[in-house]
């Protein structure tokens, strides 16, 4: 595999597992609400929801840097694809589908509470709009994807 393609993806996993680790612990000024979201959820919740949600990436990253320099195994290309074509899915579920064509009412008034603060560059849709932070996700995972595509 390409040098450049290798390290591009290890920076992107590496960005995936930072935010999925960091993104609800430590403010990021405007980018996203902290307070808000302990508001919304128990610290239980909250631990149980970053350790969940990061370990399939973490042991992927792991896994990539074991293999660093070297053809990744079968189980390792279909490791990523499925982690993070799921993710890629939920966010589609959680973000783009109820913003470009109906959210639930009781989404709108969650998504109002944990991230109506924190900073968008796109116009409200549906009662909600992505936050900066999260589009940020859906590129990389989106680039992710693309990345993994041009795996050997």
């Amino acid at each position: 595999m390409p040098r450049t393609l290798e390290i591009t993806l290890l920076f992107l996993q590496s960005f995936h597992v930072a935010f999925l680790l960091l993104h609800d612990w430590i403010s990021l000024g405007h980018l996203n609400d902290i307070a808000a979201v302990r508001r919304a959820n128990s610290t239980q919740a909250l631990l149980a929801g970053t350790l969940l949600s990061s370990a399939p990436f973490l042991f992927g990253l792991a896994a990539c840097l074991r293999d660093y320099g070297h053809p990744y195994p079968q189980w390792l290309h279909i490791w990523l694809w499925a982690s993070y074509g799921l993710l890629f899915f939920g966010e589609l579920r959680a973000w783009w589908i109820p913003y470009l064509f109906h959210a639930d009412p009781a989404l709108v008034v969650r998504y109002k509470s944990m991230f109506g603060r924190t900073h968008s560059f796109l116009p409200v849709r549906n009662g909600i709009v992505p936050n900066t932070l999260h589009v940020t996700l859906h590129l990389a995972t989106l680039a992710t994807l693309l990345l993994l595509s041009q795996l050997p």
